[in-house]
């Protein structure tokens, strides 16, 4: 399973985007922010890959604000990698 993460530089709206994909019944998780994002608050929305266009139309159908991007997992060289999407 491919998972990405929606990282924001406001815990306030990364819980309101957490709750957002809740509510449209998109499973999801709110988890600390791995290493390698930049200026984060320090959790991210994890999520299933199969639900990010979903993900985007909801993003941009509110007024979130602090957005500092997609992320996905990535296996580089036998190491596992974030890559902003």
């Amino acid at each position: 399973m491919k998972y990405t993460l929606a990282v924001f530089n406001s815990r306030f709206a990364t819980i309101n985007f957490a709750n957002l994909l809740k509510s449209q019944h998109i499973p999801c998780a709110i988890i600390n922010t791995p290493p390698g994002t930049t200026h984060a608050c320090g959790i991210s929305v994890k999520f299933l890959s199969d639900f990010l266009p979903l993900a985007r139309q909801i993003l941009s159908a509110t007024n979130l604000r602090n957005f500092d991007g997609f992320f996905s997992f990535v296996e580089v060289n036998g190491r596992t990698k974030l890559v902003k999407i």
